[in-house]
Protein backbone atom coordinates (compact mmCIF):
# COMPACT_ATOMS: atom_id res chain seq x y z
CA UNK A 1 0.00 0.00 0.00
CA UNK A 2 1.13 3.34 -0.98
CA UNK A 3 1.63 6.54 1.59
CA UNK A 4 -1.13 8.46 -0.12
CA UNK A 5 -3.62 5.31 0.15
CA UNK A 6 -2.66 4.92 4.28
CA UNK A 7 -3.28 8.52 4.66
CA UNK A 8 -6.10 8.58 3.24
CA UNK A 9 -7.12 5.27 5.49
CA UNK A 10 -6.02 7.21 8.84
CA UNK A 11 -9.37 7.79 10.16
CA UNK A 12 -10.64 8.30 14.20
CA UNK A 13 -12.80 5.59 15.54
CA UNK A 14 -16.45 6.40 15.60
CA UNK A 15 -19.70 4.33 16.67
CA UNK A 16 -22.22 3.28 14.24
CA UNK A 17 -24.82 4.62 15.75
CA UNK A 18 -23.89 7.86 18.16
CA UNK A 19 -25.17 8.26 21.62
CA UNK A 20 -26.40 11.74 22.78
CA UNK A 21 -24.30 14.05 24.60
CA UNK A 22 -24.40 16.71 27.63
CA UNK A 23 -21.99 18.89 27.57
CA UNK A 24 -21.34 20.69 31.09
CA UNK A 25 -19.73 23.96 30.06
CA UNK A 26 -20.11 26.40 27.43
CA UNK A 27 -16.90 28.14 27.53
CA UNK A 28 -14.33 29.26 24.21
CA UNK A 29 -13.25 25.04 23.62
CA UNK A 30 -16.79 24.07 23.71
CA UNK A 31 -18.29 27.13 21.34
CA UNK A 32 -15.21 26.61 18.92
CA UNK A 33 -14.13 23.16 19.39
CA UNK A 34 -16.34 20.86 20.98
CA UNK A 35 -20.12 21.83 19.06
CA UNK A 36 -18.39 22.58 16.12
CA UNK A 37 -16.87 18.73 15.73
CA UNK A 38 -19.98 17.52 16.75
CA UNK A 39 -21.92 18.91 14.49
CA UNK A 40 -19.69 18.19 11.71
CA UNK A 41 -19.49 14.30 13.17
CA UNK A 42 -23.59 13.97 13.46
CA UNK A 43 -23.48 13.60 16.99
CA UNK A 44 -26.34 14.88 18.69
CA UNK A 45 -26.27 16.96 21.78
CA UNK A 46 -29.45 16.41 24.14
CA UNK A 47 -28.21 19.10 26.49
CA UNK A 48 -25.80 21.58 27.37
CA UNK A 49 -25.58 22.54 31.40
CA UNK A 50 -23.67 25.79 32.71
CA UNK A 51 -24.03 27.98 36.05
CA UNK A 52 -24.53 30.71 33.98
CA UNK A 53 -27.89 29.69 32.39
CA UNK A 54 -28.17 32.64 30.04
CA UNK A 55 -25.03 31.85 28.49
CA UNK A 56 -25.85 28.25 27.75
CA UNK A 57 -29.07 29.39 26.60
CA UNK A 58 -27.46 31.61 23.78
CA UNK A 59 -25.33 28.74 22.84
CA UNK A 60 -27.80 26.15 22.51
CA UNK A 61 -29.73 28.49 20.63
CA UNK A 62 -26.98 28.58 18.43
CA UNK A 63 -26.07 25.26 18.12
CA UNK A 64 -29.75 24.02 17.90
CA UNK A 65 -29.28 21.86 21.39
CA UNK A 66 -32.89 21.51 22.81
CA UNK A 67 -31.97 21.97 26.09
CA UNK A 68 -30.63 24.52 28.37
CA UNK A 69 -29.88 24.39 31.72
CA UNK A 70 -27.71 24.99 34.91
CA UNK A 71 -28.64 21.99 36.34
CA UNK A 72 -26.92 18.60 35.48
CA UNK A 73 -29.79 16.79 37.44
CA UNK A 74 -31.98 18.52 35.39
CA UNK A 75 -30.50 17.76 32.27
CA UNK A 76 -29.89 13.84 33.30
CA UNK A 77 -33.82 13.52 33.72
CA UNK A 78 -34.63 15.31 30.39
CA UNK A 79 -31.70 13.42 28.07
CA UNK A 80 -32.05 9.84 27.72
CA UNK A 81 -30.39 7.48 29.61
CA UNK A 82 -27.83 6.07 27.59
CA UNK A 83 -26.40 9.60 26.94
CA UNK A 84 -22.66 11.02 27.18
CA UNK A 85 -21.11 12.87 29.21
CA UNK A 86 -18.72 15.74 27.71
CA UNK A 87 -17.34 17.68 30.96
CA UNK A 88 -15.44 20.90 29.97
CA UNK A 89 -14.74 23.05 32.96
CA UNK A 90 -11.64 24.25 34.53
CA UNK A 91 -9.90 20.80 36.17
CA UNK A 92 -11.03 21.97 40.18
CA UNK A 93 -14.41 21.68 39.13
CA UNK A 94 -14.69 18.55 37.66
CA UNK A 95 -14.70 15.98 40.78
CA UNK A 96 -17.54 17.70 42.16
CA UNK A 97 -19.37 16.76 38.56
CA UNK A 98 -18.28 13.30 38.62
CA UNK A 99 -20.67 12.81 41.92
CA UNK A 100 -23.39 14.00 40.72
CA UNK A 101 -23.09 11.52 37.41
CA UNK A 102 -25.09 8.47 37.30
CA UNK A 103 -23.26 5.47 38.38
CA UNK A 104 -21.45 3.53 35.23
CA UNK A 105 -22.44 6.33 32.69
CA UNK A 106 -19.55 7.24 30.25
CA UNK A 107 -17.67 10.48 29.92
CA UNK A 108 -15.06 12.89 28.46
CA UNK A 109 -13.47 15.33 30.58
CA UNK A 110 -11.45 17.90 29.87
CA UNK A 111 -8.14 17.57 30.35
CA UNK A 112 -6.07 18.49 32.70
CA UNK A 113 -7.02 15.81 34.44
CA UNK A 114 -6.61 17.97 37.54
CA UNK A 115 -4.37 20.51 38.43
CA UNK A 116 -2.08 18.35 40.42
CA UNK A 117 -1.48 14.54 40.61
CA UNK A 118 -3.20 14.42 43.72
CA UNK A 119 -6.18 15.85 42.16
CA UNK A 120 -5.80 13.32 38.79
CA UNK A 121 -5.68 10.44 41.61
CA UNK A 122 -8.78 11.68 43.13
CA UNK A 123 -10.68 11.64 39.89
CA UNK A 124 -8.96 8.51 38.95
CA UNK A 125 -10.65 7.32 42.45
CA UNK A 126 -13.76 9.07 41.58
CA UNK A 127 -14.12 6.90 38.03
CA UNK A 128 -13.36 3.71 39.83
CA UNK A 129 -15.71 3.89 42.53
CA UNK A 130 -18.24 5.23 40.36
CA UNK A 131 -17.77 2.51 37.54
CA UNK A 132 -17.46 5.39 35.05
CA UNK A 133 -16.24 4.66 31.84
CA UNK A 134 -14.38 7.47 31.71
CA UNK A 135 -11.69 9.39 28.97
CA UNK A 136 -9.39 12.69 29.12
CA UNK A 137 -10.15 14.91 26.36
CA UNK A 138 -6.22 14.45 25.15
CA UNK A 139 -7.44 15.34 21.66
CA UNK A 140 -4.53 16.41 20.02
CA UNK A 141 -3.76 12.24 19.34
CA UNK A 142 -6.84 12.36 17.05
CA UNK A 143 -6.25 15.48 14.97
CA UNK A 144 -6.28 14.22 11.26
CA UNK A 145 -2.63 15.13 10.71
CA UNK A 146 -1.39 13.20 13.75
CA UNK A 147 -3.70 9.92 12.45
CA UNK A 148 -1.66 9.89 9.51
CA UNK A 149 1.51 10.22 10.74
CA UNK A 150 0.55 7.42 13.13
CA UNK A 151 -0.53 5.12 10.17
CA UNK A 152 2.39 5.77 8.35
CA UNK A 153 4.36 5.19 10.94
CA UNK A 154 2.72 1.91 11.85
CA UNK A 155 2.89 0.52 7.89
CA UNK A 156 6.91 0.94 8.68
CA UNK A 157 7.71 3.18 5.92
CA UNK A 158 10.02 4.84 8.17
CA UNK A 159 11.37 2.01 10.14
CA UNK A 160 12.35 2.08 13.75
CA UNK A 161 11.30 5.80 15.13
CA UNK A 162 13.78 7.41 17.04
CA UNK A 163 13.08 10.83 18.05
CA UNK A 164 10.30 12.77 18.33
CA UNK A 165 10.72 17.08 18.65
CA UNK A 166 7.55 19.35 19.29
CA UNK A 167 8.44 22.84 18.82
CA UNK A 168 6.09 25.67 19.33
CA UNK A 169 7.29 29.44 19.51
CA UNK A 170 4.25 31.29 19.02
CA UNK A 171 2.03 33.81 20.55
CA UNK A 172 -0.87 32.97 23.17
CA UNK A 173 -3.81 35.27 23.81
CA UNK A 174 -4.11 34.59 27.45
CA UNK A 175 -6.61 36.49 28.57
CA UNK A 176 -9.18 34.48 26.62
CA UNK A 177 -9.03 32.21 29.59
CA UNK A 178 -9.85 34.36 33.20
CA UNK A 179 -9.41 31.51 35.33
CA UNK A 180 -5.94 30.82 33.80
CA UNK A 181 -5.07 34.33 35.36
CA UNK A 182 -3.96 33.25 38.78
CA UNK A 183 -3.32 29.62 38.37
CA UNK A 184 0.26 28.94 39.34
CA UNK A 185 0.84 26.03 37.03
CA UNK A 186 -0.10 27.45 33.48
CA UNK A 187 2.15 26.61 30.20
CA UNK A 188 2.48 22.57 31.09
CA UNK A 189 -0.66 22.02 32.65
CA UNK A 190 -2.91 23.53 29.95
CA UNK A 191 -0.66 23.28 26.70
CA UNK A 192 2.63 20.66 26.92
CA UNK A 193 0.23 18.28 28.39
CA UNK A 194 -0.82 17.74 25.03
CA UNK A 195 2.67 17.07 23.85
CA UNK A 196 3.72 14.88 26.44
CA UNK A 197 0.41 13.12 25.91
CA UNK A 198 1.36 12.94 22.21
CA UNK A 199 4.68 11.60 22.72
CA UNK A 200 3.47 9.28 25.38
CA UNK A 201 1.50 7.90 22.20
CA UNK A 202 4.35 6.85 20.73
CA UNK A 203 7.38 6.16 22.97
CA UNK A 204 5.04 5.41 26.26
CA UNK A 205 5.66 6.46 29.89
CA UNK A 206 9.05 8.03 30.15
CA UNK A 207 11.85 6.47 32.48
CA UNK A 208 12.36 9.85 33.97
CA UNK A 209 12.24 13.80 33.09
CA UNK A 210 14.19 16.84 33.09
CA UNK A 211 12.60 20.49 32.39
CA UNK A 212 12.24 24.02 32.73
CA UNK A 213 9.66 26.13 32.88
CA UNK A 214 9.75 30.37 32.96
CA UNK A 215 7.86 33.13 33.35
CA UNK A 216 8.00 36.03 30.71
CA UNK A 217 9.18 39.30 31.51
CA UNK A 218 6.28 40.83 29.52
CA UNK A 219 3.69 38.95 31.24
CA UNK A 220 4.51 39.03 34.88
CA UNK A 221 1.36 38.43 36.46
CA UNK A 222 1.35 35.06 35.19
CA UNK A 223 2.55 31.75 35.62
CA UNK A 224 5.80 30.32 33.97
CA UNK A 225 4.22 30.09 29.65
CA UNK A 226 7.87 28.96 28.60
CA UNK A 227 9.43 25.36 28.83
CA UNK A 228 11.90 22.96 28.00
CA UNK A 229 11.15 19.12 28.56
CA UNK A 230 13.31 16.71 27.84
CA UNK A 231 11.67 12.81 28.00
CA UNK A 232 14.07 10.12 28.75
CA UNK A 233 13.59 7.21 27.06
CA UNK A 234 16.91 5.66 27.49
CA UNK A 235 20.49 6.15 25.14
CA UNK A 236 18.51 5.50 21.45
CA UNK A 237 15.74 7.28 21.85
CA UNK A 238 15.37 11.37 22.27
CA UNK A 239 11.93 13.29 22.63
CA UNK A 240 12.20 16.66 23.27
CA UNK A 241 9.57 19.95 24.03
CA UNK A 242 10.17 23.18 23.47
CA UNK A 243 7.96 25.71 23.70
CA UNK A 244 7.09 29.71 24.16
CA UNK A 245 4.06 31.11 23.89
CA UNK A 246 5.02 34.53 24.43
CA UNK A 247 6.94 35.50 21.26
CA UNK A 248 4.44 37.96 19.90
CA UNK A 249 6.97 39.63 16.98
CA UNK A 250 6.19 39.29 13.55
CA UNK A 251 4.33 36.32 13.03
CA UNK A 252 6.78 35.27 9.91
CA UNK A 253 8.56 33.05 12.19
CA UNK A 254 6.48 31.55 14.50
CA UNK A 255 6.88 27.81 14.76
CA UNK A 256 4.62 25.13 15.65
CA UNK A 257 4.98 21.86 14.53
CA UNK A 258 5.56 17.86 15.80
CA UNK A 259 8.92 16.24 14.02
CA UNK A 260 9.40 12.68 14.11
CA UNK A 261 12.80 11.01 12.88
CA UNK A 262 12.93 7.08 11.67
CA UNK A 263 15.84 5.45 10.30
CA UNK A 264 14.86 5.53 6.79
CA UNK A 265 12.54 8.64 6.51
CA UNK A 266 11.17 11.53 8.66
CA UNK A 267 7.74 13.70 9.29
CA UNK A 268 6.91 16.61 10.43
CA UNK A 269 3.32 18.19 11.46
CA UNK A 270 1.80 21.80 11.71
CA UNK A 271 -0.67 22.71 14.56
CA UNK A 272 -1.49 25.52 12.73
CA UNK A 273 -3.96 26.46 15.59
CA UNK A 274 -1.34 27.60 17.48
CA UNK A 275 -0.60 30.26 14.68
CA UNK A 276 -2.49 33.09 15.26
CA UNK A 277 -4.80 31.52 17.77
CA UNK A 278 -7.53 30.78 17.48
CA UNK A 279 -8.27 31.85 14.31
CA UNK A 280 -5.31 29.58 13.41
CA UNK A 281 -3.43 28.12 9.60
CA UNK A 282 -4.29 24.92 8.24
CA UNK A 283 -2.80 21.71 9.38
CA UNK A 284 -0.50 19.60 7.30
CA UNK A 285 1.94 17.11 7.33
CA UNK A 286 5.17 16.40 5.10
CA UNK A 287 7.52 13.22 4.85
CA UNK A 288 11.23 12.49 3.21
CA UNK A 289 12.02 9.00 2.94
CA UNK A 290 16.16 8.61 1.93
CA UNK A 291 15.60 7.83 -1.82
CA UNK A 292 16.15 11.55 -3.08
CA UNK A 293 12.86 12.88 -3.97
CA UNK A 294 12.55 15.25 -1.17
CA UNK A 295 9.77 15.92 1.12
CA UNK A 296 6.08 16.05 0.09
CA UNK A 297 3.18 16.95 1.30
CA UNK A 298 0.78 14.10 2.48
CA UNK A 299 -2.89 14.62 1.57
CA UNK A 300 -4.30 15.48 4.92
CA UNK A 301 -7.51 17.06 5.30
CA UNK A 302 -9.10 18.83 8.28
CA UNK A 303 -7.45 20.27 11.63
CA UNK A 304 -7.16 19.80 14.73
CA UNK A 305 -9.58 22.42 15.81
CA UNK A 306 -12.39 20.92 15.73
CA UNK A 307 -12.05 17.95 14.06
CA UNK A 308 -9.60 16.02 16.92
CA UNK A 309 -12.44 16.55 19.14
CA UNK A 310 -14.61 13.90 16.81
CA UNK A 311 -11.75 11.61 17.31
CA UNK A 312 -12.14 11.85 21.25
CA UNK A 313 -15.54 11.65 21.72
CA UNK A 314 -16.12 8.92 18.48
CA UNK A 315 -13.40 6.65 20.53
CA UNK A 316 -15.35 6.76 24.05
CA UNK A 317 -18.82 6.23 22.26
CA UNK A 318 -16.57 3.20 19.77
CA UNK A 319 -15.37 1.94 22.77
CA UNK A 320 -18.34 2.24 25.12
CA UNK A 321 -21.10 0.36 22.45
CA UNK A 322 -18.29 -2.26 21.98
CA UNK A 323 -17.34 -1.54 18.41
CA UNK A 324 -13.98 -0.85 19.73
CA UNK A 325 -11.31 -2.81 21.82
CA UNK A 326 -9.14 -0.11 23.47
CA UNK A 327 -10.26 3.51 25.02
CA UNK A 328 -6.55 4.86 24.50
CA UNK A 329 -6.74 8.09 26.52
CA UNK A 330 -9.24 6.07 29.41
CA UNK A 331 -8.46 7.77 33.12
CA UNK A 332 -5.96 4.73 33.77
CA UNK A 333 -3.86 6.00 30.52
CA UNK A 334 -4.34 9.97 31.03
CA UNK A 335 -2.85 9.49 34.64
CA UNK A 336 1.05 8.48 33.62
CA UNK A 337 1.00 11.49 31.42
CA UNK A 338 0.11 13.66 34.64
CA UNK A 339 2.77 12.17 36.31
CA UNK A 340 4.70 13.00 33.87
CA UNK A 341 3.65 16.55 34.24
CA UNK A 342 4.05 16.02 37.88
CA UNK A 343 7.91 15.21 37.13
CA UNK A 344 8.01 18.17 34.73
CA UNK A 345 7.18 20.32 37.39
CA UNK A 346 9.52 18.94 40.20
CA UNK A 347 12.28 18.19 37.82
CA UNK A 348 12.15 22.52 37.17
CA UNK A 349 11.64 23.17 40.68
CA UNK A 350 14.76 21.12 42.09
CA UNK A 351 16.98 22.57 39.12
CA UNK A 352 19.61 21.44 37.48
CA UNK A 353 23.35 19.60 38.50
CA UNK A 354 25.54 22.06 39.60
CA UNK A 355 28.76 22.35 37.93
CA UNK A 356 31.44 20.64 38.98
CA UNK A 357 34.84 22.42 39.95
CA UNK A 358 37.82 22.93 37.51
CA UNK A 359 41.09 21.84 39.71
Amino acid sequence: MNLEQIVRDAVAPRPRVARPIIVVGSGGIVHDAHLPAYAKAGFPVAALVDMNTEKAQELAAKFAIPKATSSIEEAIRYAPADSVFDIAVPAKVIPSILRQLPDGAAVLMQKPMGDTLAEAVEILRLCREKRLTAAVNFQLRWAPNMLAARAITSSGTFGELHDIEVKVSVHMPWELWSFLSTAPRLEILYHSIHYIDLVRSWFGTPRSVYAKTVKSPRTPSLAATKSVIVLDYGDDKRAFIATNHSHDFDPEMQQSFVQWEGMNGAMRARMGVNLNYPIGLPDNLQYVLRDGAGWKEAAVSGSWFPDAFMGSMGSLQAYVQGEADTLPTSVEDAIDTMRTVEAAYLSSERGGTDLPLAE
